[in-house]
């Protein structure tokens, strides 16, 4: 009667919280053994090679053990929390399965002993019969027959290849006692019998054959490859966002042929449209940066040259045309750099927009980007600008066409209506997959860029 209120412990398994991951570390646990846990309750965050995401328990219950303290990479499908759980989880009775006795087609016989049973089959009584033992048909070929028979070759088989060494029985007894394999005696006996000399001759040269150890012996010293100063170097494990982050980019440059082209543009009128908007009525609360302004500047310049917007198919040998523009901003987290998009960032309107990337950025930097938010990009934005950086060759994103790089936009003397003066100068850099996109394809989109933030009444007059 008590089972039917007893307690059960349930065990929560680190779930596969992306797209095919394959481990997660755990950053940090919200519960500790003894605290009461509901159903949806978050327990624990947990990082994988794409994001930071926190996990809910899925019963009510009792937190008994934390199987992994924080910091420890755990494979998807490893028990991470046991939770003791009343009532409902009662039905987690399986385990009390000798029910089956009744299906024991002789449930009266005695067993003698213990009887093995064959997991998924259960207990199974033999039905196999002895043949009563007759005297004449044990016996068998005498030993001289078979040997005589094995020397004609009159074997079955192939097995008979080699003719069975010839040696007396006392000969044969001191090879087996040193270790010595007759096949491999050279005779000297008459008839080609092998003496005990043969043997001993065997066993003298084996001594000499340790020799060529020693030379083998410098390839067992790479310890000192392995030690290092504590108090001078630090070493930091490559795992979660920043191990695949690395896989990728490798994978990339070396996958994906990339070529980058470099232009250096006025931007003055924009950093002034820039500071308009801010105290527009529309753009209250919202953010609004040159960064606003040059992702709608791509979007325009991918709506005029929409071939740009595509991925290729190495399976299918295809280029694949995206008639949809996820926009990826690269974010530098203390994770490590991840790649968010803003879904369909073609259709929303320059409010829409800046609000997306508020939201986009915000949430990167507490290290609450999902995984989803990572999926899908085609086309991406890294804003090295923001380090005082002039420009860079920016490595694809796997599996989109071009990355379009932002340098630092600083006071630098510009002609500008046949005077030299002071201008808002940056200089852009767009790479691109060769394979899908060729150089007059990434030049006018490059253009295009520069032209929009050069004249930004461009975003009218071309959207």
């Amino acid at each position: 009667m008590t089972t039917m209120t007893q307690a059960s412990v349930r065990e929560f398994k680190m779930p596969d919280v992306g797209e095919g991951l394959t481990e997660a570390e755990i950053l940090k646990w919200y519960v500790q053994p003894g605290d009461t846990v509901t159903d949806g309750q978050v327990v624990c965050e947990v990082e994988t090679a794409k994001a930071a995401v926190e996990l809910p328990i899925p019963y009510d219950g009792v937190v008994r053990e934390l199987h992994f303290p924080e910091g420890t990479t755990v494979d998807v499908g490893t028990s991470i929390i046991a939770v003791e759980v009343t009532g409902a989880a009662a039905g987690e009775a399986p385990a009390e399965q000798p029910k089956a006795a009744p299906e024991d087609p002789e449930p009266e016989a005695k067993p003698e002993g213990r009887q093995p049973v064959l997991v998924g089959y259960g207990v199974s009584t033999s039905s196999t019969k002895r043949r009563p033992r007759k005297g004449p048909e044990l016996t068998v070929p005498a030993p001289a027959q078979a040997i005589q028979t094995e020397l004609n070759g009159h074997g079955h088989g192939t097995t008979a290849e080699k003719p069975r060494p010839l040696a007396k029985p006392p000969v044969r007894k001191l090879a087996k006692d040193l270790g010595v394999d007759l096949a491999l005696v050279t005779p000297s006996g008459p008839d080609g019998i092998i003496t005990r000399d043969d043997v001993h001759a065997a066993v003298t040269p084996k001594p000499a054959e340790p020799a060529p150890a020693p030379a083998a012996a410098p390839a067992v010293t790479p310890a000192p490859v392995a030690s290092y100063d504590g108090t001078r170097e630090t070493r930091v494990p490559v795992k979660g966002v920043r191990k695949a982050t690395a896989a990728a980019m490798v994978g990339s440059a070396f996958t994906a042929p990339h070529v980058t082209e470099f232009v250096t543009v006025d931007v003055t009128r924009t950093m002034k449209l820039v500071e308009e908007l801010k105290q527009d009525k529309e753009m209250q609360g919202l953010r609004v940066n040159p960064l606003l302004l040059i992702a709608k500047a791509l979007l325009v310049a991918i709506k005029r040259n929409p071939e740009i917007n595509a991925s290729w198919d190495e399976a299918s040998q295809e280029i694949v045309q995206k008639h949809y523009v996820n926009l990826g901003i690269a974010a530098a987290t203390p994770r490590g750099l991840i790649v968010p998009n803003i879904k369909d960032a073609h259709d929303k309107t320059l409010p829409q927009l800046a609000e997306a990337l508020g939201d986009l950025v915000s949430t990167a930097r507490e290290g609450k980007t999902s995984p989803a938010a990572m999926q899908g990009g085609t086309v991406t934005i890294t804003n090295v600008g923001v380090f005082g950086v002039d420009t860079g060759t920016p490595i694809l994103n796997p599996g989109e066409s071009a990355i379009l790089a932002i340098g630092a936009i600083k006071l630098q003397p510009w002609v500008h209506k046949g005077k030299v003066k002071p201008r808002q100068v940056t200089t852009l850099a767009l790479s691109f997959d060769h394979r899908l996109v060729d150089g007059e394809l990434g030049s006018k989109v490059l253009a295009d860029v520069a032209a929009i933030l050069e004249q930004p009444k461009r975003l009218i007059t071309w959207a």
